[in-house]
């Protein structure tokens, strides 16, 4: 019988908030202690290159219109954020290409002059999948486009179809059910951190699905923001640094990563500080679980409900010869 098995782990970590060039190097050495324990799919917590952007929660003035700091920040995102076909992200993508491996990591993603939170889906000897959040949620919107079809996909890895959805857009149930017809049998849940309604959200998501989910949250606090303004340099440091000691809380995203099964038990989880986890998936016991749960099949209604899903990339310029 074939191989049914997908040995995975999730790399419960401190990003190095904005700055591109060391979140990769440390993500680096992550995932590839990670994968030389037998992992097959390492899974990295939402905008770890780059980090997530705390002061948008935690600092009282970041939403003021023409915050200096605010500005000073955005204008640090925009010249470190990752590209199309970014060469920094090759020592990745040799990992994945050596290793038969996949590696699924957030990152502030610049396209043109705006900037998207992106869970990337790295692959062997392809180039990345997209996943861009369709939402940014709340106050994200001060930062972050919104997302469009063309992102919602899968990796046919053979054995295992693999997928990534961003924080809250697990309570987009349109998204759910998109990502639920192409036929995930793992699926990423990148978050900042896994609180209990995100834990809540992430085994729904699992049982819903009939598949494998890994919730993936990051550990950060404002002393290592304020470090990484400081890596960046440059003349923005003391507008964003003033930003950053706005923030009240020491320690904001606390982990509580977990890998979960598609009976919505949990197979592996993690503490609040900064751990590596794993788990051997059985993959056919989402076939097995499909027995009395198919949303997208038997246990749907399609005479009554129809889902449209515009994939077409939304440029909002066309240029015609």
């Amino acid at each position: 019988m074939p191989d049914a098995t997908l040995n995975v782990a999730i790399c419960q970590a401190a990003p190095v908030p904005l700055h591109i060039d060391s979140g990769i190097d440390k993500a680096v050495g992550l995932a590839k202690a990670a994968i030389a324990d037998g992992a097959q799919l390492v899974a990295f917590g939402e905008t770890f290159l780059g980090g997530y952007p705390l002061w948008l929660d935690e600092a009282p003035g970041a939403a003021l219109w023409d915050h200096p700091g605010s500005k000073a920040m955005h204008r640090i995102l925009m010249g470190q954020a990752v590209v199309t076909g970014d060469e920094r992200l090759a020592p990745l993508q040799a990992l994945c290409d050596d290793h038969d491996a996949m590696i699924s990591i957030g990152a502030h993603e610049r396209v043109r002059s705006s900037l998207y939170n992106n869970q990337l889906l790295l692959r062997p000897n392809q180039r990345p999948l997209d996943h861009r959040k369709l939402v940014p949620t709340h106050g994200e919107r001060l930062i972050w486009m919104r997302g469009d079809g063309s992102t919602l996909g899968v990796h046919d890895a053979g054995k295992a179809k693999v997928g990534n959805l961003i924080c809250w857009e697990h309570w987009m149930p349109l998204a759910r059910a998109a990502m639920h017809n192409l036929q995930e049998s793992v699926h990423i849940a990148a978050w900042p951190t896994v609180r209990d309604t995100y834990a809540i959200a992430s085994r729904h998501y699992a049982f819903e699905g009939r598949c494998f989910v890994l919730a993936a949250g990051l550990v950060q606090t404002k002393a290592e923001l304020i470090e990484g303004i400081e890596r960046c340099g440059g003349d923005a440091d003391a507008d964003a640094l003033a930003l950053a000691h706005e923030i009240e809380a020491e320690t904001i995203n606390r982990g509580g990563s977990m890998i979960i099964a598609p009976d919505a038990r949990i197979l592996a989880e993690a503490g609040e500080g900064e751990e590596t986890i794993h788990a051997e998936l059985d993959l056919s016991e989402s076939d097995a679980a499909k027995a009395s749960l198919d949303t997208d099949g038997h246990y749907s209604r399609p005479d009554i409900f129809t889902l449209d899903v515009n994939t077409a990339p939304q440029q909002g310029v066309r240029w015609d010869d």
